[in-house]
């Protein structure tokens, strides 16, 4: 086993003292009952605590002895320890259950802060000292962590009054991390709001437009048309393929499409062509703005999710027109009040595009608008990568923080 202190050397008072010092290893064992709904307990990786992961009838789980948890108790996955999969429970899951794979102390808090315990287990140091201590097959992801080894992981630890001096210091340095970084995101979001706000300021004119068009959107597109006929390609031409993920809901395009043969899609997935919008219908793509125009597409052929709706623009309408419209927030919010389905497969039906009125100008004063918009989005898109990389920079922070603190350099 790897010496955890051979390249550290602790300040006076500290010393690197085995989990066994401090926690106490509980058996809350229970019965499940068949007609009994449980929340059965995870542990994310990387010290990120606990969450519920699933919810299951007894009569679904197969081992019908089981562990309860409690707000504050220590509890570790074994099979994924050498990821940091360490935690204290938070309320959220106290009283929720856990497998065998997921053993559960208490702690002793005259010797050890749990906050300061907790910080602990976002090092990668003790990840590193987990891998070591697990045992199974050479594959590193049969590594486990089992309690006999468990007791040999190692902290630094100082004296009680230093421990919470040192948790008030992280917390106090956090906080300010979290504080630029919330800031950042909203001037971000505030100047994305600008877009709509500039768009439903030109639309609330609309009315009052005499050279502009209103009415619902068969009128200037074919909403999902048919591909009968429409397609004459050979069974190895290759098409661009677009499952729902390749399409940023941020940027509103076809992010990452791939390409395919005709016949690995030919059936089962929504045909589209260069130049048509599609929109998803799902829940939550539709509602986090998964729109885009097909750009760029191989033998200008697409096909993709059958959660899209394609609106194809015809002569009097722009795509860029039509998919600023789309991506409004209005419309996404008035095209979930007629939302199918039962929760979480909640779709949009077509009968919503059909009706949809939207205001269409002349094209000219479409391609003017745009233009706007595309500067105004330019400034977004500049600010949303210095947001990037703020965020970046300041996540980094907080890993050298905990480094020092458990060096005793904080």
């Amino acid at each position: 086993m790897r010496d955890l202190g051979s390249n550290i050397k602790l300040p006076k008072g500290w010393r690197f003292t085995r989990f066994d010092e401090f926690l106490k290893k509980i058996d809350r064992k229970t019965i499940v009952h068949d007609s009994v709904l449980y929340n059965c307990v995870g542990v994310r990786w990387y010290g990120m605590g606990t969450f519920i992961r699933e919810q299951v009838l007894g009569m679904n789980i197969a081992r019908k002895q089981q562990w309860i948890i409690k707000a504050g108790n220590v509890v570790y996955n074994k099979l994924f320890a050498w990821k940091g999969a360490f935690a204290i429970a938070d309320k959220s899951v106290d009283g929720c259950i856990v497998s065998d794979k997921f053993p559960t102390y208490e702690i002793d808090p005259a010797k050890i802060d749990s906050r300061f315990l907790d910080y602990y287990f976002r090092t990668p140091e003790l990840a590193r000292l987990a891998q070591d201590l697990s045992k199974g097959a050479a594959a590193i992801s049969k590594l486990t962590l089992n309690p006999p080894q468990f007791w040999d992981l190692m902290v630094p630890l100082p004296p009680l009054e230093v421990q919470l001096r040192i948790v008030a210091k992280i917390e106090e340095l956090a906080a300010k991390i979290e504080e630029a970084s919330r800031g950042r995101q909203q001037a971000t979001q505030e100047a994305e709001a600008l877009i709509d706000s500039m768009m439903n300021e030109i639309l609330n004119k609309a009315s009052s437009k005499t050279s502009w068009e209103l009415g619902p959107i068969p009128m200037f597109a074919n909403v999902n048309p048919s591909r009968t006929g429409q397609i004459n390609l050979a069974v190895d031409d290759p098409v661009s393929f677009v499952p729902m993920k390749a399409v940023d809901d941020v940027t509103g395009t076809i992010a990452w499409p791939q390409t395919r043969p005709f016949a690995e899609v030919a059936k089962g997935y929504t045909w589209f062509k260069e130049g048509d919008v599609i929109f998803a219908r799902i829940t939550p793509c539709m509602q986090n703005g998964k729109a885009a125009i097909a750009r760029n597409l191989v033998n200008g052929m697409g096909f993709g999710s059958t959660e899209f709706h394609v609106i194809r623009p015809e002569p009097k309408l722009l795509a860029e027109w039509l998919h600023s419209l789309v991506r409004l927030k209005t419309f996404r919010e008035d095209a979930t009040k007629t939302f199918k389905g039962t929760a979480g497969q909640q779709r949009v039906p077509q009968s919503f595009l059909d009706q949809r009125v939207i205001p269409v100008p002349p094209l000219a004063e479409q391609r003017q608008i745009i233009a706007e918009i595309d500067a105004l989005r330019g400034k977004v898109d500049e600010l949303k990568g210095m947001q990037a990389e703020t965020v970046a920079e300041l996540n980094s922070l907080l890993p050298s923080i905990l480094d020092k603190a458990f060096k005793g350099e904080l």
